[in-house]
């Protein structure tokens, strides 16, 4: 199986919170891959040698600063109950809302959605902070957040 139940999932309280609830139809839409699945996706589309966004190589993708052309704050917007995602990260992802995202926290542990409901969302997906990055299915634009309350934009 390459996915796991939101009740399976270990972080499935951050979909569940209540001071920050998903409907169920959108609940539908958020998919833990499994672990044997994750570190698939890791491997291919981030590092095939590092287990997080941590400890990349300089030869992963991520690590090339030229793959990088802005960073904007993201925590203001977060905390700020009325704010969406900042504007410069929708212009960065003019992405249709149909289109399939991945946010991977590390190896063994990604979430596939559809942008719609990222973008809907994703003061839920940062409830986890720590280096995780946002990738689309035949989307060449990423995102790459840290715990500092910045994100950068980018291309791999």
């Amino acid at each position: 199986m390459s996915y796991l139940t939101l009740q399976e999932y270990s972080r499935k309280w951050i979909f569940t919170h209540q001071s920050m609830p998903i409907p169920d139809e959108d609940l539908e839409l958020i998919k833990p891959m499994s672990a044997q699945r994750s570190a698939q996706f890791w491997k291919e589309n981030i590092s095939p040698t590092s287990p997080d966004s941590e400890r990349l190589s300089s030869q992963d993708w991520p690590q090339k600063k030229s793959n990088w052309s802005n960073e904007v704050n993201w925590m203001i917007n977060w905390e700020d109950d009325e704010l969406g995602l900042p504007e410069e990260i929708l212009e960065h992802l003019d992405w249709q809302d149909d289109v399939t995202v991945y946010f991977c926290y590390e190896k063994y542990n990604v979430v596939e959605t559809k942008w719609q409901v990222f973008k809907k969302h994703w003061k839920n997906f940062l409830f986890y902070d720590d280096g995780p990055i946002l990738l689309a299915r035949k989307r060449k634009q990423a995102l790459w957040f840290n715990s500092e309350g910045m994100v950068k934009l980018g291309c791999r």
